[in-house]
């Protein structure tokens, strides 16, 4: 569904990514992790477009969309819930939802049934059912992540990008969060995930691949990933 082809991809002359590739299968969770400035971001943001690839290729669906703008990446399937939660403050949580279906209710994208999907945001995210008429940027952050994961389901993409979704959440709030992954796991929706919190990613994910300075260093089925001694040193806290 997903896949990434020796990427190379930065910021201005500094380059991050070195010859990235991966593989992300329709209906699978696939988890990227490695330590801060190993180029996890990075690679997500070349694959949605938000940067240029200096060279390699990114197939969504068969189709190459490689150079891409943003906006034309989003009208083909894939949908980004980036790090940092970047919801509209001034809107309420309704428009924010409303904002992630726009591709569909503008003909962009095969508009489907709108209004039951974001029904469906509301009974997998209760906390924005009760807050639908709220400013989104008087959440709490707990509740700004839910607000921006369920903005970018109401796309109905064929690919969906999370990254880093436990940053900065109290450890409920992790777990909450993680549940949520593995319902749409069960669901068969398929994910790219970037995340901070190794072990969990692992413990939730079908596939893994370990960045390190820019490179796939390691790769594999995540239980088997979870188990490498090397992974479990650097990344999971012990060796044993």
């Amino acid at each position: 569904m997903l896949k990434v082809d020796n990427l190379v991809a930065g910021y201005g002359k500094v380059q991050v990514l070195q010859d990235v590739s991966l593989e992300v299968p329709q209906g699978s969770l696939v988890t990227l992790i490695g330590s801060n400035g190993a180029g996890k971001t990075t690679t997500l943001r070349a694959v949605c477009g938000m940067i240029a690839a200096q060279s390699g290729r990114i197939m969504l669906d068969g189709a190459e969309i490689t150079g891409l703008a943003p906006h034309d990446i989003t009208r083909r399937g894939l949908a980004h819930s980036p790090e940092g939660r970047r919801v509209f403050p001034t809107l309420p949580v309704a428009d924010n939802l409303l904002l992630g279906a726009f591709t569909r209710v503008t003909g962009s994208r095969p508009k489907g049934d709108v209004a039951h999907d974001l029904d469906r945001m509301y009974a997998m995210f209760p906390r924005l059912a009760e807050r639908r008429t709220q400013l989104a940027g008087t959440l709490s952050g707990g509740e700004q992540q839910m607000l921006a994961m369920a903005r970018a389901l109401m796309l109905a993409p064929l690919v969906l990008l999370l990254d880093e979704p436990s940053m900065g959440l109290a450890p409920r709030l992790v777990e909450e969060v993680f549940s949520i992954i593995a319902r749409l796991k069960a669901e068969r929706v398929t994910m790219l995930l970037v995340e901070q919190f190794a072990a969990a990613a692992l413990d939730v994910a079908d596939f893994g691949y370990v960045l390190e300075n820019g490179r796939v260093t390691a790769s594999g089925p995540a239980a088997a990933l979870k188990n490498d001694p090397a992974v479990r040193a650097a990344y999971l806290g012990t060796a044993h």
